[in-house]
């Protein structure tokens, strides 16, 4: 008699990999977000200096995700060709926290600061310049794309969890 072992038991270990290493990365997004910011803006008494030690932790935060990213879609894509075809859903949703890390890395966190150094070598906070509405419709559009990239990274995880023996 011949045990037939199944694909998925074949790749557990990456698997387990996969779902160690998302875990701790989706972790790290919710521990920047909701943890780290607002204990930084009810700390700090200068909103402009918590503002801007904020932004260097996203920054951070959106070159660990486009880094972290890139290297599950191409264990995702190990995994597909090796048989393991509900990692197909896995790689879309690690698509759409790529294009959430990439656009606050290439196109909010920079324009923000432009526009927070702009302001500052007027001698005035961001928030009393003219470019003030600006920055809160990009602070505003920013923190929407956020909460779509942490919820990704929960539905990612609970994919991950999922049994498939």
């Amino acid at each position: 008699m011949v045990m037939q072992i199944s694909s998925t038991s074949n790749y557990l270990g990456a698997q387990r990999l996969f779902t160690l290493v998302t875990g701790l990365w989706v972790g790290s997004i919710f521990t920047s977000a909701y943890l780290v910011a607002p204990t930084i803006f009810n700390t700090l008494t200068d909103r402009q200096v918590a503002g801007m030690v904020a932004g260097s932790i996203f920054r951070v935060e959106a070159l660990i995700s486009t880094i972290v990213c890139i290297a599950l879609m191409v264990l995702a894509n190990l995994l597909i060709n090796r048989g393991l075809s509900h990692f197909r859903i896995i790689r879309w949703l690690l698509l759409g926290i790529l294009l959430c890390a990439l656009s606050a890395l290439f196109i909010f966190i920079p324009w923000m600061n432009t526009l927070r150094d702009e302001a500052l070598l007027q001698g005035m906070p961001v928030m009393l310049s003219p470019s003030a509405g600006l920055f809160s419709k990009l602070h505003g559009a920013s923190s929407l794309v956020y909460l779509i990239q942490s919820a990704l990274g929960l539905y990612l995880l609970w994919r991950l969890t999922k049994n498939y023996q």
